[in-house]
C-alpha cells in the first residue's frame, strides 16, 4: 500500500496550486481519502476527504470555496485544487486513506503519504 502525495512548491498569496495523490496497492474507490495539512508548531488538520460511498465529501471551514477535492478511480489517484491560498495555507500536505465513509479526524485514517510542501509567500 502507497499514497505518494505531488505537487507542492512555492506560491504567491493569491495564488493557486494542484496536488495529486497516486494510490497503489489497493483499489482506491473501495477507500476514502482524506487530505491533511501540518503547519510548525501546530497539530494535523483534516481539510477535505472524498469517498464513494454516499457519505458526503467535506471541507474543513477554513478552505471552504477555495480548495475542491477530486478522485479519478482509473488513474487511482485523488486531487485537490487550491486557489486563493494565503500565507496560513502553508504546511506539508498529506493525503490518507480510510476503509469507509469519510472522517475528519486524523486517527480514523490508517495510511498516509510521504506528504508535499507547499509554501504561501511573495
Amino acid at each position: 500500500v502507497q499514497l505518494q502525495a505531488s505537487g507542492g512548491g512555492l506560491v504567491q498569496p493569491g495564488g493557486s496550486l494542484g496536488l495529486s495523490c497516486v494510490a497503489s496497492g489497493f483499489t482506491l474507490r473501495n477507500f476514502a481519502i482524506g487530505w491533511f495539512r501540518q503547519a510548525p508548531g501546530k497539530e494535523r488538520e483534516g481539510l477535505s476527504c472524498t469517498a464513494n460511498s454516499i457519505s458526503r465529501s467535506y471541507y474543513q471551514d477554513s478552505v471552504k470555496g477555495r480548495f475542491t477535492i477530486s478522485r479519478d478511480n482509473a488513474k487511482n489517484t485523488v486531487y485537490l485544487q487550491m486557489t486563493s491560498l494565503k500565507p496560513e495555507d502553508t504546511a506539508i500536505y498529506y493525503c490518507a486513506r480510510r476503509y469507509g465513509p469519510c472522517s475528519e479526524y486524523a486517527d480514523d485514517y490508517s495510511d498516509w503519504g510521504q506528504g508535499t510542501l507547499v509554501t504561501v509567500s511573495s
